[in-house]
Order: structure tokens, then C-alpha cells, then sequence
């Protein structure tokens, strides 16, 4: 029986994480995921927050925000198709509470649904952003 899972993370850019895994946790469409070796194949949306990768070959946790996106599953590989992927340890606070306050700004400004709906999405993908920096600062 195996006793990790591949896991690969990206986004549009580039390949964030590519590598073996004992556990993997993010934020599904309707709440947190638990991933172990010989899942249940699966394909759902994920909402902004972070992923949470126990490492296989030292056990360490590798931390990366999403900003959205796609996750597939099969037996011996995770696959995260991230709209936006951000590794734990690049993630700044400073910008990131910026963008919420210009989102939030944009939210009240807004002269139509659009405008809104587009200022809402970056202000929750903001927020999700700040709390996974807050949880990244726990560990």
C-alpha cells in the first residue's frame, strides 16, 4: 500500500509545488479537505485560502495561498489548478492589506453590479489571503 500521494500545485504562471506528499489540506467549495494516499477520485472548485502540504520526504508543512481554483484527485496524485498561487513564504502582508482597503474602497464606489461583484471577489480573495498569513505565522 502506498504511503504518499504526488501532489503538483500551479497556477498560470508557473509550477508551485511538485512533489511527494503524506497529507494535503485546502478549502473546497463546501468546506475543508483532507487528502491521503488512495483517495477517492474527485474533482471540485476550491475557494481562496491556503493548501497545506505535509512534505514526505523531511515531514515539514509547505503552505501555499490559492486563490481559487480547480482540484483533482485520483488514487496516487493531487493536482491543484490555482486561478492565482502564492507560496507561504512570499506572501506580504503589507501588500496584501493594501489591496483589501482598495478592494473595500472599490466595493463602495462601484457604479454597477459588475463593478461590484469584481471589487467583492478581490476583497474575499484579499481577506482569504490575510488569514492564511495569520495561520502561516501560528506554526
Amino acid at each position: 500500500m502506498a504511503h504518499t500521494i504526488h501532489v503538483d500545485v500551479v497556477s498560470a504562471e508557473e509550477s508551485i509545488f511538485s512533489g511527494e506528499a503524506k497529507f494535503v489540506a485546502l478549502p473546497g467549495e463546501n468546506g475543508e479537505l483532507g487528502i491521503l494516499p488512495r483517495h477517492t477520485p474527485l474533482i471540485t472548485r476550491i475557494k481562496p485560502g491556503a493548501v497545506r502540504i505535509e512534505r514526505a520526504d523531511n515531514g515539514e508543512e509547505e503552505f501555499v495561498f490559492v486563490a481559487g481554483g480547480i482540484l483533482e484527485v485520483q488514487p496516487g496524485t493531487v493536482t491543484v489548478l490555482a486561478d492565482t498561487a502564492i507560496r507561504g513564504k512570499d506572501l506580504d502582508e503589507a501588500k496584501a492589506t493594501e489591496a483589501k482597503k482598495l478592494a473595500e474602497e472599490a466595493m463602495k464606489n462601484a457604479k454597477s453590479d459588475i463593478d461590484f461583484a469584481a471589487a467583492q471577489s478581490e476583497f474575499a480573495a484579499m481577506a482569504a489571503q490575510l488569514a492564511a498569513i495569520q495561520k502561516l505565522r501560528r506554526k
